[in-house]
């Protein structure tokens, strides 16, 4: 399966052009050809932020997946432990020690549900497209500077 950085094209500002040939065209076309490939550019950070977005979507549906069910199951053992309550309060021994074994087994499970789906979402990362961020900083930087950037 390809990564989302396999998938998105890459531009290439002059594609094959000389500087000199760049001195030589008109303003206007200069001018047109840099809207076109701001477009362009901004089209792609757009697709790289989805792209990111998406997979660490991805890799985070799981773990809140886990978490939802260790919520499902921490529901159980308040259950389990509410008729504890109920039955101790009877005074039937081994009815009110039976259900708080079920209590503590529906705990114990829940418990690990939730370190296994807070370790999958840890593992994701923040929702945040890093990536992208840091593109568009240097973006950004080049654009400021586009003739000392060309140089390095």
């Amino acid at each position: 399966m390809p990564t989302w950085l396999e998938v998105l094209p890459v531009a290439s500002p002059t594609s094959g052009m000389q500087q000199e040939d760049l001195r030589e065209r008109p303003v206007g076309e200069l001018l047109k050809q840099l809207a076109t490939e701001t477009t362009t550019l901004v089209r792609q950070e757009l697709d790289l932020a989805k792209a990111e977005v998406r997979q660490k979507g991805r890799q985070a549906g799981p773990g809140f997946g886990l978490i939802g069910g260790a919520g499902a199951v921490a529901l159980g053992a308040f259950g389990a432990l509410t008729a504890c309550f109920i039955l101790a309060v009877d005074g039937a021994l081994p009815n009110w020690l039976a259900a708080l074994v079920v209590a503590v087994v529906y705990g114990g499970i829940a418990a690990f549900l939730y370190v296994r789906g807070k370790e999958k979402v840890e593992d994701a990362g923040t929702p945040v497209p890093e990536q992208t961020i840091e593109t568009l900083k240097e973006d950004v930087e080049w654009a400021k500077h586009p003739t000392t950037s060309a140089r390095r």
